[in-house]
Parts: C-alpha cells; sequence; structure tokens
C-alpha cells in the first residue's frame, strides 16, 4: 500500500499556529494529548530478594565425589587427619574441599 507523503510546510505552519495560541494561553486538542503521554507511568514495586545465608565447611570427599564427613571451618586438621586416614585404609584417594551450606536465619 502506498502512503501519504506529509507536506512537511503544511505540518510547520499547524505547529506555528498551534503555539502561537498557547502563547496566547489557549490549548488545543493536540497540546492536551501531548500532556496525557507525558505523564510518567507507576512502575510497580519489586520484591525485595530473599537474603540468603551460606556458612562454610570442610568436607573430606572420596574419589566418586561422595561427601564422607563434615567438619567446621575451623577444624581443618581433623578434616586432613579423617581424609589421610581414609586413604590409607581404603586404598582409594579421599580428599578435602570447601563446602558451602545454607543456614536458616
Amino acid at each position: 500500500m502506498a502512503r501519504r507523503t506529509v507536506n512537511r510546510k503544511d505540518l510547520r505552519a499547524e505547529n506555528d499556529a498551534a503555539e502561537a495560541l498557547e502563547k496566547a494561553g489557549g490549548e488545543t486538542a493536540a497540546g492536551k494529548k501531548a500532556k496525557k503521554a507525558a505523564t510518567p507511568k507507576v512502575k510497580k514495586a519489586k520484591k525485595a530478594a530473599k537474603e540468603v545465608k551460606l556458612k562454610a565447611f570442610w568436607g573430606v570427599f572420596n574419589q566418586s565425589l561422595k561427601r564422607v564427613a563434615l567438619y567446621e571451618y575451623s577444624e581443618r586438621k581433623q578434616a586432613d587427619k579423617k581424609a589421610s586416614e581414609l586413604t590409607t585404609s581404603q586404598k582409594t584417594p579421599h580428599f578435602v574441599q570447601v563446602v558451602k551450606e545454607q543456614i536458616e536465619a
């Protein structure tokens, strides 16, 4: 479908006439629409993200990444000792790794 060509001179004349009318104190229908469109939309309040707290532990894991034991973060020496005992007794490597678990506030 062909669009109608816009005559810029006519649009400019209409705009100048509307500005002159506004300066005189009157408002045009187009001016009212422009003021309504200029009002900002109300934004909805977002929910606050739930705060998740994590606590660090030392976990002793076997070769297939199964957790065998869990120790407090301050008990690293006991975790290393347990890993070395399991490695020698079961003849499979065990290792110590940090585990972060969610705690309830």
